[in-house]
């Protein structure tokens, strides 16, 4: 039964016969540009992602540069 739902939902889908499967390309699109947006915007405290990775990235030149490097 969820598979016919999903089989319709699916062909309703505007775009088949010009696009083919590429017609969801939009989707991801918008689902990968919110997540980007979350991991800009979203902070926890005053940490967000960029801040996080910025700090590592700074650790392991610091490391590199001393000569700590695992």
């Amino acid at each position: 039964m969820h598979s016919n739902a999903i089989r319709y939902f699916l062909d309703k889908w505007p775009g088949k016969k010009y696009l083919g499967i590429y017609r969801f390309l939009p989707i991801f699109f918008g689902l990968g540009a919110a997540l980007e947006f979350s991991m800009i915007n979203w902070k926890v405290g005053s940490t967000n992602f960029y801040t996080t990775y910025k700090k590592r990235q700074a650790e392991n030149l610091a490391r590199k540069a001393l000569g700590l490097d695992i």
